[in-house]
């Protein structure tokens, strides 16, 4: 599988956020978007997630035989919202999400041991409200198992948790990365990855273009 973004340009309102944005990636490859806030890295994710136009430029998912295939269909969107129910519990947000996403193609772990792999066992009865920004977060991070896709967009995946969950979210998305998965995340913390790319959003209040720097 292939993600390739070819000279995107990205407005917000009558302000030019970014231009001529282009990159690649392979199965097992990593970006990170970075950038001073009001560069785009935001709008950037969810033009990549099909949730708003590009000024102009294309973003392409394609599988192994070069066949373009929907992003909607093969990708995972993590905004900063955790997009979950407060009042519902947390087995029910997750049941919601495999059963809204679920392909033949697309098998995940189950909800009990998504939970579990973000360590957070005997919650999956609580209102997901009961839970803690940090606890919320990481549940936010367990519906990106419950359904298995090749591609995470993840914007500021790592807002509200703590040392040691960085720690876990950086193992979780390494081993996505192992089995053949792409993730391209937004923000400005380290992200604790290694061998990523890094795409840098100069500002609109800078010359507006993105610079993809080598393999770091």
């Amino acid at each position: 599988m292939q993600a390739v973004a070819t000279k995107l340009t990205g407005r917000r309102g009558d302000s030019l956020l970014f231009e001529d944005v282009s990159f690649s990636l392979q199965r097992g490859q990593a970006l990170v978007v970075t950038g001073p806030n009001g560069a785009g890295k935001s709008t950037l994710l969810r033009m990549l997630a099909g949730l708003l136009p590009a000024e102009s430029g294309t973003f392409v998912l394609s599988g192994d035989d070069g066949v373009a295939v929907p992003v909607a269909e093969f990708a995972h969107y993590l905004g900063h919202r955790n997009a979950m129910k407060r009042e519902l519990r947390v087995s029910e947000n997750l049941g919601f999400w495999k059963d809204f996403q679920r392909s033949e193609a697309a098998e995940g772990l189950s909800i009990d041991a998504a939970i579990e792999a973000v360590e957070l066992g005997g919650v999956a009865h609580l209102p997901f409200g009961y839970l803690s920004a940090g606890q919320q977060r990481r549940i936010a991070l367990a519906r990106l198992l419950v359904v298995s896709r090749p591609l995470w967009l993840l914007d500021e995946p790592t807002a509200a948790l703590d040392r040691r969950s960085d720690q876990l979210f950086a193992a979780l998305v390494r081993d996505h990365l192992a089995q053949g998965g792409m993730a391209i995340a937004a923000t400005h913390q380290p992200l604790g990855l290694d061998d990523t790319r890094s795409l840098v959003l100069a500002g609109r209040h800078r010359a507006a273009s993105g610079s993809v720097e080598s393999w770091s």
